[in-house]
């Protein structure tokens, strides 16, 4: 007879080696992120990212080549992050203003995590060098610059947005002020997200007091998750109500 089948407890299933490789990239990247936000790309040190996600320094070494390729991961990885916790809300709306200010209320939740402001630390560490990590992070800027333009124009034409500077320096205005109150307020829960909110539809051109009727319940803040809009910032569970 067999034991496994006469005592009906399961067996298992052993990892695989691609599985567990994956396992160790993502706790590299995730404490990189960590390490890229609070100090930078100069100050980032490998070792102490390997030993913070409970690796050694060759471990690190196996999976990217040097310190330039592990940055590079990580801010693709925070993009996909990114996407996955805030574009995916974004995405649900069909009105153009419910989804900017949608993406303000979510992208507030994503800042509350320790690894959102990788972007933002490189793209100021890296701003007028020709540099590839710069280049990347700018891309993913330029995206979420031409992705909101789209959104601002839309709502004009929709007259859910007022008519005023040029498009494109209003989502320059909208980005600079969900991205700057975002930091700002950090820490400030739960009130960080209708401020935020508030400041996105000033820059909009609206009345923040007569926005919070057009934005959906507030995303739950995601724990974890690993890597879809396309890379756009720095870089959400089911909504929740949290106002």
């Amino acid at each position: 007879m067999n034991v496994r089948e006469h005592s009906g407890s399961a067996v298992p299933r052993r990892t695989t080696q691609a599985e567990r490789r994956e396992r160790t990239r993502n706790a590299l990247l995730e404490s990189a992120a960590r390490g890229l936000s609070r100090h930078g790309y100069s100050n980032l040190v490998l070792e102490q990212v390997a030993r913070d996600a409970g690796y050694t320094r060759g471990a690190l070494y196996h999976q990217f080549k040097d310190k330039q390729d592990l940055a590079l991961a990580v801010s693709e990885w925070v993009f996909q992050v990114w996407d996955q916790e805030v574009g995916r809300h974004v995405e649900r709306e069909s009105e153009p203003l419910a989804a900017l200010l949608t993406l303000a209320r979510a992208h507030t939740v994503f800042c509350r995590r320790d690894i959102a402001r990788v972007a933002v630390a490189l793209r100021l560490e890296f701003s007028g060098q020709d540099h590839p990590i710069g280049h990347q992070v700018e891309t993913g800027y330029r995206r979420l610059l031409d992705l909101c333009t789209g959104y601002v124009t839309a709502g004009r034409a929709a007259g859910t947005i007022p008519d005023g500077p040029p498009a494109g320096d209003v989502a320059l205005a909208y980005v600079g002020a969900v991205e700057g109150t975002s930091i700002a307020l950090a820490g400030r829960v739960p009130d960080d997200a209708s401020l935020v909110v508030a400041a996105a539809a000033g820059a909009l051109g609206l009345d923040p007091r007569t926005t919070h009727s057009s934005v959906r319940n507030e995303p739950q803040e995601a724990h974890h998750g690993t890597s879809q809009v396309g890379p756009h910032l720095t870089s959400l569970a089911d909504p929740r109500d949290n106002a």
